[in-house]
């Protein structure tokens, strides 16, 4: 943690590059994080807590090893979005923004992923897939199950 503080040369403004890459070296950014970066930047905790909580990108509690993520936009909720992340849910026994126990799957939506033509979306880690339905669902889980 000390060298993405070091890097920064601890300047307010590099905020959220240091959260991000907090986050990318552990996963998530702990209370120990806030509170290191709060004394470093010599900004209140509540301060770097209110950035982590307004953007969707960070997470105060460690994900799981695979990401899934369901688009929820108009073009993907019209096309069955809903109908996914019940299924999702159902699979892996979690609801949104839950970990699986085992610590193998998070599950998120989000508000759009600007790939409405290729609707319903769901994207498991950095690979997107497209034209998504209920029964495609097993099949994109158990590439990640083993």
């Amino acid at each position: 943690m000390e060298k993405h503080m070091d890097e920064s040369e601890k300047d307010q403004r590099e905020l959220i590059h240091i959260l991000h890459e907090v986050q990318k070296e552990f996963g998530y950014v702990s209370a120990q994080a806030i509170s290191q970066i709060s004394k470093q930047l010599k900004i209140s905790e509540s301060e770097i807590f209110g950035v982590l909580t307004f953007y969707k990108a960070f997470t105060l509690e460690p994900r799981g090893k695979h990401s899934v993520t369901v688009c929820m936009g108009t073009a993907c909720h019209v096309r069955g979005g809903v109908q996914i992340v019940d299924e999702l849910e159902r699979k892996l026994n979690i609801k949104v923004s839950q970990t699986t126990p085992d610590g193998k799957f998070s599950l998120e939506t989000v508000n759009c992923l600007g790939c409405c033509a290729i609707g319903p979306v769901v994207v498991v880690d950095e690979k997107y897939y497209s034209h998504v339905t209920v029964k495609k669902v097993d099949n994109i889980l158990k590439e990640y199950k083993e």
